[in-house]
């Protein structure tokens, strides 16, 4: 743990936050469906993952600065397990990527509060403590309104780690007394092991794809950097459905974050990390005494390392290793664990077996 837990200070007034709730998860097939998408599941902690990111943003702002950012399909499930009104959720009309979203919010949040600040949060994280997440984006909120800089939450990498991409600092930003920010030197995708181990002995950081900016300094770099998102974005007077209609499909990475040249990190002062396939649980879950997890009615006898999560009828696993096994109402999937970050290749091969 790299900060302790403190007591929690008070939301920021001037801050808001939009939670991007992402797609069903293939990677999680076959638990996640569009009737229980891979955010309702108790992947981070004992309770679904979009309860956790909620409590997350609810720490950084009142409840009339949230605003989740979902597909219309999402949205009643979201509704069965959150207490929020129905003004919390914008409905995305078509799936565009972070870039359009993510001006569609600044937008919208410019509209109604010019100098505010936005910090965008996922639905898939695992984030603890609480109270260093608060920390850290309050700091990052105090040097985006000062400097009016992109800033993206920068995690310390504690492994070797290719699916994540990577943060390589430059010039000190000052910063509040405990917290450190640097100016962005370059972006650099996800790399093989060898360039992941330089990258961390460079002292690199993971993107953690958490950002906080002014609206009105992120519409500005749009405009400057990705015009043909800028171009759609007076559609909005119209209606969401007709800018998402026009808008083109790009990424904030790439579209703004790469080009710009207000960027910056800031040092996250909690430990994080991406739930992004079956293997996470190894990283999320608590292990017994041989290193398996298991998560409902399962077991594993005379084996280590193993990840198993059963929602329909006992599982075990004897005599086997590093191995994950996955039961649902009607499917059981086994895999290597080795394997668990290509369900989606697996799910391309049964479709065309079908087909």
């Amino acid at each position: 743990m790299r900060a302790s837990a403190k007591s929690l200070a008070k939301p920021d007034p001037g801050l808001w936050a939009v939670v991007l709730a992402g797609g069903i998860g293939s990677r999680f097939w076959p638990v996640s469906t569009p009737a229980r998408p891979k955010q309702l599941l108790p992947l981070g902690s004992e309770d679904p993952l979009i309860v956790d990111t909620t409590r997350r943003a609810r720490a950084l702002v009142s409840d009339d600065r949230l605003r989740i950012l979902a597909g219309d399909h999402l949205v009643r499930p979201f509704q069965s397990v959150l207490d929020l009104p129905d003004s919390s959720y914008w409905v995305e009309p078509a799936v565009r990527g972070t870039c359009p979203v993510l001006a569609w919010a600044a937008w919208e949040i410019h509209q109604q509060d010019p100098d505010a600040v936005m910090v965008s949060l996922h639905s898939d994280h695992r984030i603890e403590p609480l109270s260093a997440l608060q920390e850290t984006v309050f700091a990052a909120a105090q040097i985006a309104r000062r400097d009016e800089l992109l800033l993206c939450i920068g995690a310390a990498p504690d492994r070797i780690e290719t699916g994540y991409g990577h943060v390589e600092p430059g010039a000190p930003i000052p910063s509040d007394e405990g917290i450190e920010a640097f100016h962005v030197s370059a972006f650099h995708e996800k790399p093989d092991a060898e360039t992941a181990d330089r990258y961390v002995k460079a002292g690199f950081l993971w993107n953690t794809g958490i950002f906080v900016w002014k609206a009105s300094t992120f519409l500005a770099e749009v405009e400057r950097h990705a015009p043909e998102v800028a171009a759609c974005l007076p559609l909005l007077e119209e209606s969401p459905e007709r800018f998402f209609s026009e808008v083109p499909v790009c990424v904030v990475d790439t579209a703004i974050m790469e080009r710009s040249d207000r960027v910056g990190t800031v040092k996250a002062l909690f430990d994080w990390d991406d739930v992004g396939s079956w293997g996470a649980l190894t990283r999320t879950r608590e292990a017994d005494a041989d290193g398996n997890r298991i998560v409902g009615d399962g077991a594993a006898v005379d084996g280590s390392g193993n990840i198993v999560f059963s929602e329909a009828g006992k599982v075990v696993l004897f005599g086997m290793d590093d191995t994950v096994a996955v039961r649902t109402g009607d499917v059981t999937l086994v895999m290597p664990r080795d394997k668990a970050a290509d369900v989606k290749a697996l799910l391309k091969a049964l479709e065309d077996a079908d087909s």
